[in-house]
């Protein structure tokens, strides 16, 4: 394959994607509303086509222009976006999906692309747009490349669970490099041996360039980091690379309580571990990148933003006065 387009392409995973095929050789060209900035506008190997994904004619208007030999859905959020995709590019040699982990409908560990079920979606979730029915909706999309690959139509799906790294507009891991970086104590709810899968942006990028090229239609493949960290033990990676030590102070429900926090409350926590097997992608010849250096590159592209992801977690005031109760205890 040597040209690809890109459904998205700007912001965060399309944008690690691009520079991946770019490092491989393809003409790449980015299609989107142009409503944020593009860093590859002054770069002569990447073409733009302005237009919105959810406009078919739109759509059908890019591939008559580019005519790509694989395609790349960084932006599909409804099953309607997935099923058009895959009718207008039913000729190109490969269609990625972005999916997601939330596609999973059941709590097992660890999820696997063929034999854990994945989330329903009526009609009405199908459509609605809120974070509560996000999984639904993935979900409904993996359903729709593989009744497109039932028809002959070449279309894969890739499945990352909460990606990180820099150009992460998310914030979520900012959150946490912000506290090991500002305060000695950082609170973590629970004891900090919850463990939510994670994956390096620039895997998931280089796994949608993989799936493209070897990957087989109507396949969904797992992509995520390969060796699986706690949350401690993320905090700790992170006050490596800041170079800074790092007291975790653990804090139940019980405790959160006094700062009226609710352990969801905080991001990247979740009760129940969420775990995908990704021996699947390996297969094709995916690796991961080590975590160390995973997190260095995030951690140092965190210092050189201004980003803190404040919104992801509870004020630092509300963790001083649980701070305080477990003092005196």
């Amino acid at each position: 394959m040597d040209s690809a387009l890109v459904i998205g392409g700007t912001r965060f995973i399309g944008r690690h994607l691009v520079e991946e095929l770019l490092a491989h050789d393809y003409a790449v060209t980015i299609f989107n509303r142009g409503t944020h900035d593009n860093p590859f506008e002054d770069d002569d190997r990447v073409e733009h086509v302005e237009g919105d994904r959810t406009n078919d004619a739109a759509l059908e208007a890019a591939a008559t222009t580019v005519d790509p030999d694989a395609v790349f859905d960084c932006v599909a959020y409804r099953p309607k976006d997935v099923r058009e995709a895959t009718r207008i590019f039913a000729d190109c040699d490969a269609y990625v999906y972005i999916s997601s982990g939330a596609a999973y409908g059941r709590e097992e560990i660890p999820k696997r692309e063929d034999e854990t079920p994945l989330e329903p979606c009526t009609a009405e979730q199908a459509v609605d747009d809120t974070p509560e029915t996000y999984g639904n909706r993935k979900a409904e999309g993996d359903r729709a490349v593989f009744a497109a690959a039932e028809d002959g139509i070449d279309a894969m799906s890739v499945r990352p669970p909460i990606v990180y790294g820099p150009h992460d507009y998310t914030e979520r891991l900012d959150f946490w490099i912000d506290r090991v970086n500002r305060f000695d104590r950082v609170m973590v709810p629970g004891d900090g041996t919850n463990v939510w899968h994670r994956v390096y942006v620039e895997d998931v990028a280089s796994a949608l360039r993989i799936v493209a090229e070897r990957g087989e239609p109507g396949e969904a493949y797992n992509a995520g980091d390969r060796r699986l960290v706690t949350l401690e033990e993320m905090l700790a990676l992170i006050a490596d690379c800041l170079e800074t030590p790092v007291d975790v102070v653990h804090a139940g429900p019980r405790e959160l309580a006094a700062g009226g926090i609710d352990p969801d409350d905080y991001v990247l926590y979740r009760e129940y571990p969420h775990i995908m097997a990704t021996e699947k992608l390996t297969a094709l010849g995916w690796e991961s990148t080590p975590l160390e250096d995973a997190m260095a590159r995030s951690v140092e592209a965190h210092l050189e933003s201004d980003r803190d992801g404040s919104e992801h977690g509870p004020d630092r005031e509300d963790e001083e006065r649980v701070l305080g109760v477990l003092d005196t205890i």
